[in-house]
């Protein structure tokens, strides 16, 4: 087997999406490229799967169910005082993987990459105050690649972008704050009360639970071990989600698209919508997306937001009266915490 490509996978997710954001995961990916016995143990990832993010997440789902081992003393998500970085790191994870290989090429063949990223949100809400104004009526929305939900319910939570002013609910336990780059967000796009929702319905090829322990620890593995604000905000998402109702359906989101809008009331303008996610869809079944969005554009008002379908760029096409239009409101960061704003 070649592992030239699982090599350049590690190395671009080290230097891409680590830096900066966790030097567990950057020096583990790092050494990683450099062992084949390991890029071969990745290489059991499901096709089409993100396979750094779904190894390390394994990884980590053992440690969190409470695997005995040295390795976890590096996991900040298991103990208060992680050990520094040091020359037994690698030597601990390798150990670690070899132990319980059977154990973790069972996850590998089973898992997917859902991460439920609450704080992306933070670019949602004034995408769909946007459209809400566009078009003065209640959204329904669709999200493919849904995992548990909790970007469904955007409405229910509150903002911040760098001032002391709140956005959204004021009165919502979860509160996602980020930065805004390259532009300033109009304000209208920014009301203090959310624009109103008639539908919300997501679909995945395997919906998480939050109400059961096993979904709630893989989604919980996904999150990298120093990201504690993120680990919170999920808790908080997910209470939110136990104690509000969502059609969330267990499908293949491209082809039961048609099916899910019929579901939606004519009085409403629908909002298909998924993040981080299209780069999991190989090129065939992202022209069958496109195809379907545009023929269903066709006979109503329709939206779709996504990004890393060509680019990684977040983008909006909108359909209205049948007419399409398209615009780029620019790079998002993967977890949330800043992004573009090109959008006037």
């Amino acid at each position: 087997m070649d592992m030239t490509v699982y090599r350049k996978r590690f190395e671009r997710f080290a230097i891409d999406e680590c830096e900066q954001s966790s030097e567990l995961y950057k020096h583990l990916a790092l050494a990683v490229a450099k062992d084949d016995s390991l890029l071969t143990l990745s290489a059991e990832a499901r096709k089409g799967q993100p396979v750094a993010n779904l190894f390390f997440a394994s990884v980590h789902y053992l440690i969190l169910k409470g695997t005995k081992h040295p390795v976890a003393d590096y996991y900040a998500s298991v103990t208060d005082e992680p050990k520094p970085i040091d020359a037994h790191t690698f030597t601990e994870f390798k150990s670690f993987c070899e132990t319980h290989e059977s154990e973790l090429t069972a996850l590998l063949h089973e898992k997917l990459v859902q991460t439920n990223e609450v704080r992306r949100c933070a670019y949602l809400y004034p995408l769909f105050s946007y459209i809400y104004e566009k078009v003065q009526e209640p959204l329904s929305c669709i999200e493919i690649g849904t995992s548990a939900g909790l970007q469904l319910f955007w409405d229910q939570y509150r903002y911040s972008y760098e001032t002391d002013l709140v956005y959204g609910n004021p009165f919502a336990d979860v509160h996602i704050t980020s930065s805004v780059k390259g532009g300033d967000i109009n304000p209208t796009y920014l009301p203090s009360t959310p624009p109103p929702v008639a539908a919300r319905i997501g679909v995945d090829l395997h919906i998480n639970d939050v109400s059961k322990e096993e979904d709630r620890l893989w989604l919980d593995a996904l999150i990298w071990p120093e990201h504690q604000e993120r680990r919170e905000l999920f808790e908080q998402a997910a209470r939110v989600v136990q104690s509000q109702k969502a059609q969330l359906i267990e499908a293949d989101g491209v082809s039961s698209l048609s099916s899910l809008v019929e579901k939606c009331p004519s009085h409403s303008t629908v909002c298909v919508f998924h993040t981080h996610v299209a780069n999991q869809f190989d090129e065939s079944l992202k022209q069958q997306l496109e195809e379907t969005v545009n023929d269903l554009g066709a006979t109503r008002n329709l939206f779709h937001v996504y990004n890393n379908m060509r680019d990684s760029k977040l983008r909006i096409d909108s359909y209205i009266d049948g007419t399409k239009e398209t615009h780029v409101i620019g790079e998002t960061d993967g977890h949330g915490r800043w992004f573009e704003w090109l959008l006037n």
